[in-house]
C-alpha cells in the first residue's frame, strides 16, 4: 500500500489526535499537538496516509534560539507518532525527512529534537550540534541538526521550546 505524506488539513485534526493516542501510553503527546496548534506555534504539520487512513503525524513548532548574540530561525521536531501496526515500516522516517526538507526550503536554520540518539542520528541530528545551546533538556537526548552548511555553531547560546512544552503535565 502506498504512503502519501501531505500537510495536515482542518479535517485531519481528530484523526491526528487518534494517532497520537494510539501511539503513546498517555495523552501527553496528543494534548501537546493540540496546544501547539491552539497557541499558533505549529509551523509544519504533516500527516502520512495509507489506504485513505491517517497512520502517522509529525509537527515542527517555532523555537527561540540564540547564539553568540545572533537569533536563529529554529524549529523543534516533535511529537512524531505512527499508528501501532504501521510502526517499523518507515512511516516515521518518511514524515521526518519530509518535514526537514520543507523546513530547509522555508529558510529555517536549525531543528532541535529531544529523542533517542540512535534513531535521530540517521537524519543528521547530534548532541554535539545542540551542546552550545542552554536548555532544560540539555544532555545526550537533546540534539540539533543544522539545515544550512554555511553556519558555524555558536560558542554559547540558548534554545527554548514553544510555551506548550513548558505546560506539559499541568492539570487542565
Amino acid at each position: 500500500m502506498s504512503l502519501r505524506v501531505r500537510p495536515e488539513s482542518g479535517d485531519d485534526v481528530e484523526a491526528i489526535h487518534a494517532v497520537h493516542l494510539a501511539a503513546f501510553p498517555t495523552s501527553v503527546e496528543a494534548e501537546l499537538v493540540r496546544a501547539l496548534r491552539a497557541d499558533g506555534d505549529s509551523e509544519i504539520s504533516l500527516v502520512a496516509e495509507q489506504g485513505g487512513d491517517i497512520v502517522g503525524h509529525v509537527m515542527l513548532s517555532r523555537m527561540s534560539a540564540t547564539g553568540d548574540g545572533r537569533a536563529y530561525r529554529a524549529l523543534g521536531l516533535g511529537p512524531v507518532a505512527v499508528r501501532p501496526g504501521t510502526q517499523g515500516g518507515g512511516v516515521g522516517s518518511e514524515l521526518i525527512r519530509s518535514a526537514l526538507t520543507i523546513a530547509g526550503t522555508l529558510g529555517e536554520e536549525i531543528v532541535f529534537v529531544v529523542g533517542e540518539p540512535d534513531y535521530y542520528a540517521r537524519f543528521g541530528f547530534s548532541a554535539a550540534a545542540a551542546a552550545p545551546f542552554a536548555s532544560p533538556y540539555a544532555g545526550p537526548y537533546f540534539m540539533a541538526l543544522w539545515l544550512r552548511s554555511d553556519f558555524d555553531s555558536p560558542a554559547a547560546g540558548s534554545a527554548d521550546y514553544a510555551a506548550a512544552f513548558g505546560r506539559l503535565g499541568e492539570a487542565g
